[in-house]
């Protein structure tokens, strides 16, 4: 089984996997240096760096490392080491690098107004497959979004029927009403996408989100809601609109860590309540030493 077309194919399916490859050698080991072994989401294998207690040990680290997303370096001293005493026993040092492999990042933007000619624009430099979805063929062909993955010109509700965004998807709402982002926002909290954006003020934001909590919509499935979508820089026209919110997908990609300027109501929303929480504590706290 050639581990390349294995990738491709992990990939293709939009599924998650770490790649293994003895990257320096010293000493004697059992295999040889660059062999690869692949560990799929499934914990399936294909390939081998030796076997034994060390591939046991990398196994374990490929997991950790395809849910961090974050590569890692590990160095063995078979020489050293007792419990290497099986498998890849030869009285040799070895680094091996495990690698995340991710499936391709795909953005569903629904609406293909101005904002979203312009964020199929970014984002697409930045690296994301983009698929288009409105309901006017004016505005949802190839002339204006000549090199996205797949252009819908559908009924938004016949459009979304068919598509199943992965784990690893991005949805951003930017329609030509608040009927159809409702609609929409409706679909997209049920999926299993990473992130949901949706274009508005905060007013809309909270009179969509009442709408349909009332109609039964757990209110803990709208936690991946960025909305008003994108980081707040101020922007103002489509352009600034669409660099906006590619730098929210791209920091979310990324597992950005530092504090970031969220325009999200739902996100300030978050921190307020987590502050109101902190400052219970502190006043219990007080009272309880007073």
């Amino acid at each position: 089984m050639d581990i390349y077309e294995e990738i491709v194919k992990l990939r293709s399916e939009g599924r998650r996997g770490a790649v293994a490859t003895i990257v320096s050698v010293r000493g004697s080991i059992p295999s040889f240096k660059t062999a690869k072994m692949l560990v799929r989401d499934d914990g399936s294998i294909v390939g081998t760096i030796g076997g034994g207690c060390v591939e046991a040990e990398v196994w374990q680290a490929a997991r950790e490392v395809m849910e961090s997303e974050k590569p890692r370096t590990l160095t063995f001293n078979l020489n050293q080491d007792p419990k290497y005493d099986t498998g890849l026993v030869c009285g040799g040092t070895l680094d091996i690098f495990v690698e995340p492999v991710l499936p391709p990042a795909s953005l569903y933007i629904f609406g293909a107004g101005h904002v979203a000619v312009n964020l199929y624009k970014i984002a697409h430099n930045a690296g994301f497959d983009v698929t288009v979805v409105d309901d006017r063929e004016t505005y949802a062909n190839r002339e204006r979004f000549p090199e996205a993955k797949e252009v819908i010109a559908k009924d938004f509700d016949e459009a979304m029927a068919r598509i199943s965004p992965a784990e690893s998807s991005y949805i951003v709402i930017t329609t030509r009403g608040h009927r159809d982002d409702m609609r929409v926002l409706r679909w997209a909290v049920q999926t299993q996408a990473r992130y949901i954006g949706m274009i508005g003020s905060k007013r809309k934001t909270i009179a969509i989100f009442r709408e349909l909590t009332k109609e039964g919509i757990p209110a803990q499935l709208f936690e991946r809601l960025h909305a008003p979508v994108g980081l707040d820089i101020g922007a103002v026209t489509p352009e600034e609109i669409a660099v906006a919110i590619t730098a929210e997908l791209i920091a979310m990609r990324r597992h950005a860590e530092r504090e970031l300027p969220h325009m999200s109501w739902f996100h300030s929303r978050r921190l307020e309540s987590k502050d109101a929480e902190t400052s219970a504590e502190a006043l219990e706290d007080t009272e309880l030493n007073s």
